[in-house]
């Protein structure tokens, strides 16, 4: 396996939409009904969304690859949690995910130094993530990098609301 890191363009918006469903389906997917699911999936990451992300100036992709295949992505931009405490001028890892067979290679740490170097790139700012709440291996990573627990939210994929903590690593 030769893995390399690359920002996304709008050209591959496809590529990035395939990797976001791949990822979401390998870790969460045993954790909703087919129905949840699937709408999530046509609804969050179809090609069009992840196009107007990838226009976006205020937002960065950048994929994991082997080769000609995508087994990971972050995607980072302004923060969109709902917190009281959060703005838009904040930024937010928004998705951190690798194939399972990208796992323990010290590539996800990679892939965030690339995206905080971006966040960070014009100077300090305080920074947001969602993780679900038991998603412990999450928690712990972000923790590394100075994130702490400031809250929590419902996310829903589907009909189902999964229970997320708010993570805030300040400026």
């Amino acid at each position: 396996m030769t893995y390399a890191i690359r920002r996304a363009t709008p050209a591959d918006a496809e590529r990035v939409a395939d990797i976001a469903r791949r990822n979401f389906t390998e870790t969460f997917g045993h954790l909703y009904p087919p129905e949840d699911l699937a709408y999530f999936l046509d609804t969050s990451y179809v090609a069009q969304t992840q196009r107007e992300l990838l226009e976006d100036p205020r937002c960065a992709v950048w994929l994991l690859e082997d080769g000609d295949e995508a087994v990971g992505h972050i995607l980072v931009g302004p923060c969109g949690l709902p917190h009281p405490e959060a703005r838009e001028a904040d930024g937010e890892i928004k998705r951190l995910y690798l194939l399972a067979r990208a796992h323990n290679g010290g590539w996800g740490a990679k892939l965030m130094q690339t995206a905080m170097d971006w966040l960070l790139r014009d100077g300090p700012r305080t920074l947001w993530v969602g993780v679900w709440s038991e998603n412990f291996g999450a928690q712990r990573f972000y923790a590394r990098y100075g994130f702490g627990r400031v809250g929590e939210y419902l996310f829903p994929v589907g009909q189902t609301n999964d229970h997320e903590f708010i993570f805030r690593r300040d400026a």
